[in-house]
């Protein structure tokens, strides 16, 4: 494997958040999925211990080092103990960065330093029953009634709806004469109108708490709209790219974590009295999904390096997520083969991490929302996309 580029800080870092993991998180896994949420415990400790938000100037509380390779750190650990249905990264980097971007000096001070403690869980509603990648589509509406706004709306499958303390909750606001018009709402927990439903039951990812949240004339202050309550249909854009580029972290390390668990598996267990490695369709699966993960783990890395330089562009963002969540498929569907009915056992972290790794191709855009978005800047001077109109 390539050499890669951490400081020695950040390697560090890397072997203390190690330590948390193993203490504090990978203990509770399987309960988290049998109850089918996380313990609120689990940010409160990452957040006693550093480990949750580190990005924010240290008046946050935070370490204010906005290197991304620490998130990458935390998000490729957490995948190595299988907890990744801890929507750490979510709240950190998902939605944590829409609070400083976007909000002023008393929203920050109001929000971040219980953002970093782990006290208030973050979640973001866009997804709605009928509006997912084509945020166009979005039918919430929030109107405004001079100190205070009143929103109305449904949205669904948002990750941490359960847990969440505040909502970043995007809607119209100008829907008859400016469709295009969007704001984010800050959306409290007890606030009256703001209901959640249930805690869906899904394929995979288990342990996180994915809900549908409803918005029933919640009275929404003036003091909790981010930044222009028209432009935040460019707010949620220039986020995509972080977005995309989290996935692909996940994606690549859990098809790493994968590829390791197989590899053990495959040189313990006997096929026609050999260890099934010795077979040589065992060495050339593994050899090409070695290849692959290895490549795509380059690209990666380069991502990073370009979004911390502050120029990473949608279209390399996108590549990466359509890639790392196609090896990833690749992965674990060949783990699942290789363990033979072993595979199909639950007992066997192959299992659970062949339905975890579906939604990968689905959520932060579809595998083909990403190959338009590829298309059009392969061939964005030869003709206008209907995304675009």
């Amino acid at each position: 494997m390539l050499k890669r580029n951490f400081t020695e800080e950040q390697n560090m870092f890397r072997g203390a958040y190690r330590k948390f993991l193993e203490k504090e998180i990978a203990p509770h896994v399987e309960r988290w999925r049998e109850q089918g949420i996380v313990d609120r415990e689990a940010f409160t400790k990452a957040g006693e211990q550093g480990f949750l938000m580190i990005w924010p100037d240290e008046e946050y509380g935070g370490m204010g080092d906005d290197d991304f390779r620490f998130e990458q750190i935390i998000i490729e650990e957490t995948a190595n103990v299988y907890a990744g249905d801890w929507t750490n990264t979510l709240h950190s980097r998902l939605v944590g960065p829409y609070l400083s971007r976007f909000g002023n000096d008393e929203q920050k001070a109001r929000f971040l330093p219980k953002c970093v403690s782990g006290e208030c869980i973050l979640a973001v509603a866009m997804t709605e029953p009928d509006a997912g990648s084509d945020l166009a589509g979005m039918r919430a509406i929030a109107k405004g009634m001079g100190d205070h706004w009143v929103l109305n709306g449904t949205k669904t499958y948002i990750s941490n709806g359960i847990n969440a303390d505040l909502v970043v909750v995007a809607a119209k606001t100008d829907p008859e004469n400016n469709p295009h018009a969007m704001g984010l709402f800050l959306v409290e927990r007890g606030m009256e109108g703001f209901e959640r439903g249930r805690n869906l039951k899904k394929m995979g990812m288990k342990a996180q708490d994915t809900a549908e949240l409803f918005f029933n004339d919640v009275k929404v202050p003036k003091e909790n709209v981010l930044g222009d309550p028209t432009m935040g249909f460019v707010y949620l854009m220039q986020g995509l790219a972080e977005e995309r580029l989290i996935g692909a972290c996940g994606f690549i390390a859990s098809a790493q974590k994968a590829f390791e668990v197989t590899r053990e598996f495959v040189m313990e267990r006997k096929v026609f009295g050999k260890p099934l490695s010795y077979m040589q369709n065992t060495q050339f699966k593994m050899a090409e999904l070695r290849t692959e993960i290895d490549v795509a783990q380059a690209h990666v890395d380069a991502c990073v390096a370009q979004f911390n330089a502050g120029h990473l562009a949608a279209e390399d963002a996108a590549k990466a997520k359509l890639y790392t969540s196609e090896v990833l498929g690749r992965m674990v569907d060949e783990g699942v083969q290789l363990h033979g009915g072993a595979g199909y056992m639950d007992e066997y972290p192959i299992s659970r991490m062949y339905t975890d790794a579906r939604i990968t191709r689905i959520f932060a855009g579809t595998s083909e929302v990403m190959k338009l978005i590829v298309g059009r800047d392969i061939f964005s001077d030869k003709f206008v996309s209907y995304i675009d109109r």
